[in-house]
């Protein structure tokens, strides 16, 4: 069919007002495509051009050759030159366009690309007087702006890569990125790289960039791809176009886009018909893969982004490629001369090889194999997956072996340097691909990875750490390593219990078998028990116990491992430590090393004991102070040569508690109980306080001895005699002054019978006379009162009981004194 031809003529010279004119119309064209069409074919000179130019300096200027989408769907190729203006002096410069517009769906000619006739002869820079062919009707073959395009990348690499990143990005139809500036002295250079783009892009990718070789607006131009001169690079970037200085110095730094760095070396290799090969192959427009397989089966070496790409991609699709091009593909990705292989290439590789074991025959894969465990030796890459050990049963294995061998050996065999799990993992199961036997060194080597395993997956984040599987797969792969590992974890696990239960819980390691493994038992047991008996520690225990299937008398480190499970980050109380004690012999115990925990116990007071108000005198004892003080006094008995300094101190402290409730001790309390927390410190307070008050508990009773009372007194302890004064001051020794005379009676002659003993006794016993006992007689009768009195005398001297009368007198006399004052303020 025959297009519609537009021309367009700049203004002539006196045309003022007006920027050119539509010289010729072909049919179908509107006025209103015709004012849309006007400013995409308008032409600027560029800076300096002469006056009165010559022919080649007008030869010499650039030319506009654009390709442009249209609001109505139609499309339009244009030529905009310089031409000389022959209707005045014939000195000046005016420009011609030239224009082919395309109807909705109409392609070009021949089905060609519109880059491709920007060397077509029949663009005229004169309105035509009648019919001229068609433009975009090109001769049969290449077309001229295809020659010399290798020779044009290869002067271009630098900038290759990232512009070709660009032009794909703008030829996308859903891409609203920023369009593309390519700044060029000669405008043909910009046509160069849309002939570049039209061979490396798909058709209908091509079809979409919309582009001029030359504009001096390149903010206003309506096409995703725009040529620019040196001088207008500034107002390019200005505008915020993506700029590609091609005309300048190199660019510093390399593009990510694996596709467009993979066509750049296609490019400089001289290779473009390796574009259409890569288009037959499966997957994505862009997708990086098949045109770097296409790339390295033809030789063309590529980075290690390249490389992964096509192992990828054939480890997805292993049966896409022909016996042939695998096996181009595995020697170019294997190939021994290469030393920059990334881990992503690696893991890439170990794919491919996985997806063609099996498929391929061992020659063919035999390579890729060496690769990988030369890389997992020496690379230290222990995310790899690794061959199958069939892999390596030919002469190819042998060689490997009897390169790798003595360096997995020698590296295993370290014990100085450090070296994660995953590395001691790999090299493990390396030396049994491989058949290096390693015997020698598995002890060693256990023993070192053991406390390692703990050490990493309580550094890790929650979950099971990176290397679970490698490990779990070593484990199912060698026996001999789980069985020695296992039992590594086993004795260590009473140094460390709660770690390896935690360790457990993230990985599962395989120890169903018919290893003993107590404490591994008992670790993968507690998480169970806890969830299941929830704060019933004791039960927890109990069956944390039953789960190792040894008796603590068998295997005293059971204790060991049961308790650290049980109570890791706190004391048991005192009745779950008498639990842990008459469980066991004091031997077990310790052999176990538990008796420190039940001395924690018996220490621990917090449980029990008496408020500083004294709210309770003996209840809140018979339960709390007791247990822990006949706890105290076992561990005493049954560890004499285990328990020393402030333990020992301490724990004698509650053995004197509990003489002092329950029996006779030796004289000399008062003097024990500071010695004994003196030894002790730092004493919890608890017991400090419980011990106080039980020797003041003692004092306040009637049986006390008095040369106990007399060395408690003038000694002097402020502490001692505080304790004292709040035991004095509770309900229940209230209620034993009111109810008991001959009570009263003795309080009154220890409280008057030391007037002069140092400076702390005095005043406590005078404030207890006037606010304890004072009110405690005032409350009696006066047969109580009299009977007070008798026993005082006869406990005392006459002298005495008249001390009474007269302490007691003057309590009456003031209250009665108090009396008539009130009548007379009253009368």
């Amino acid at each position: 069919m025959s297009l519609a031809q537009v021309h367009y003529t700049s203004a002539a010279p006196g045309d003022e007002g007006t920027a050119g004119r539509f010289t010729a119309v072909g049919p179908g064209v509107s006025g209103a495509l015709l004012a849309e069409i006007e400013p995409l074919v308008r032409y600027e000179l560029p800076d300096g051009v002469p006056e009165r130019p010559s022919d080649g300096e007008l030869r010499s200027l650039p030319q506009a050759f654009g390709y442009f989408a249209l609001s109505d769907g139609s499309r339009l190729v244009a030529r905009s030159a310089p031409v000389r203006d022959t209707g005045g002096t014939g000195a000046g410069v005016r420009f011609h366009a030239h224009a082919v517009h395309l109807p909705p769906g109409v392609p070009l000619p021949d089905d060609r690309l519109p880059v491709e006739a920007w060397r077509s002869p029949h663009w005229v820079a004169v309105t035509p007087g009648g019919t001229i062919p068609d433009p975009l009707t090109l001769p049969p073959g290449p077309a001229a702006v295809s020659e010399g395009l290798d020779d044009f990348a290869v002067s271009r690499g630098p900038w290759l890569a990232a512009v070709l990143a660009d032009l794909r990005r703008a030829s996308d139809a859903e891409a609203a990125g920023r369009p593309v500036a390519l700044v060029e002295r000669q405008c043909a250079d910009v046509a160069r790289w849309l002939g570049l783009a039209s061979v490396t892009l798909p058709r209908e990718s091509a079809e979409r960039l919309t582009f001029t070789t030359y504009t001096r607006r390149p903010g206003s131009s309506a096409s995703r791809v725009v040529g620019v001169g040196p001088e207008d690079a500034g107002a390019a970037r200005a505008a915020g176009l993506r700029v590609h200085e091609c005309a300048g110095p190199a660019p510093a730094g390399s593009t990510e886009d694996v596709w467009a760095t993979t066509a750049a070396r296609v490019w400089r290799s001289r290779s473009p018909e390796l574009f259409r090969e890569a288009r037959e192959l499966p997957g994505e427009p862009f997708a990086a893969g098949p045109l770097a397989v296409t790339a390295l089966c033809a030789g063309i070496a590529l980075g290690p982004d390249g490389r992964a790409a096509a192992a990828g991609w054939a480890a997805d699709r292993p049966y896409a490629l022909d016996a042939r091009r695998t096996g181009q593909l595995v020697e170019a990705i294997a190939s021994p001369g290469i030393d920059d292989r990334t881990a992503p290439e690696f893991d890439a590789a170990g794919r491919l090889f996985g997806a063609l074991e099996g498929r391929c025959p061992a020659s063919v894969t035999a390579p890729l194999a060496a690769m990988l465990v030369t890389e997992a030796v020496r690379g230290g890459n222990g995310s790899l997956e690794l061959p199958r050990r069939d892999a390596f049963a030919g002469p190819e294995g042998a060689e490997v072996a009897e390169r790798l061998g003595p360096e997995i050996l020698t590296e295993l065999a370290d014990t100085v340097g450090s070296r994660s799990v995953a590395r001691t993992v790999q090299l493990l199961r390396v030396a049994r691909l491989l058949g290096v036997d390693g015997t020698e060194s598995l002890p060693g080597v256990v023993d070192r990875l053991a406390p390692a395993l703990l050490a990493e997956a309580s550094a890790a984040h929650e979950g099971p750490p990176g290397f679970a599987p490698a490990l779990l797969e070593l484990l199912d792969e060698q026996f001999e390593v789980r069985t020695a590992l296992l039992g590594a974890l086993d004795r260590i696990a009473p140094q460390d219990p709660g770690a390896v239960a935690r360790f457990l819980e993230r990985v599962a390691l395989p120890f169903t078998g018919t290893q003993a493994l107590p404490h591994l038992r008992m670790c993968a047991e507690v998480p169970e028990a806890m969830a299941t008996l929830g704060g019933d520690r004791a039960a927890v225990w109990h069956r944390v116990l039953r789960a190792a299937g040894l008796s603590p008398f068998a295997e005293p480190l059971v204790l060991r491992t049961a308790v650290g499970l049980v109570w890791e980050d706190r004391a048991p109380t005192v009745e779950e430590a008498r639990l842990l004690l008459d469980a066991a012999t004091s031997d077990s115990h310790r052999v176990a090393g538990t008796w420190a925990r039940l001395v924690d116990a018996a220490l621990s007071t917090s449980d029990a004991g008496t408020s500083a108000a004294g709210t309770s005198a003996t209840g809140r004892y018979a339960t709390g102070t007791d247990e822990a003080a006949r706890l105290a006094h076992d561990l005493l008995r049954g560890f004499p040569g285990e328990i020393g300094g402030r333990e020992r101190a301490g724990l004698l402290l509650l053995d004197l508690v509990r003489e002092l409730r329950t029996g006779a001790p030796e004289p000399g309390w008062a003097e024990r109980v500071r010695t004994l927390c003196a030894q002790a410190e730092p004493v919890e307070p608890a017991l400090r306080e419980r011990a106080h008050a039980a020797l003041v508990e003692r004092l306040l009773a009637p049986d006390r001895p008095g040369a106990e009372l007399y060395d408690f007194v003038h000694g002097a302890d402020a502490e001692l005699i505080a304790a004292y004064d709040r035991t004095a001051r509770t309900e229940a020794v209230r209620t034993r002054l009111r109810t008991q005379p001959a009570y009263a009676a003795d309080c009154f002659t220890v409280w008057t019978a030391h007037p002069h003993a140092g400076r702390a006794w005095p005043p406590v016993a005078a404030a207890l006379l006037d606010d304890v006992l004072r009110p405690a007689v005032r409350g009696m009768s006066a047969e109580d009162v009299a009977e007070v009195e008798a026993t005082v005398g006869r406990t005392g001297s006459s002298g005495r009981a008249d001390a009474f009368r007269a302490w007691n007198r003057s309590s009456t006399l003031g209250r009665l004194g108090r009396r008539i004052a009130g009548r007379v303020r009253r009368g």
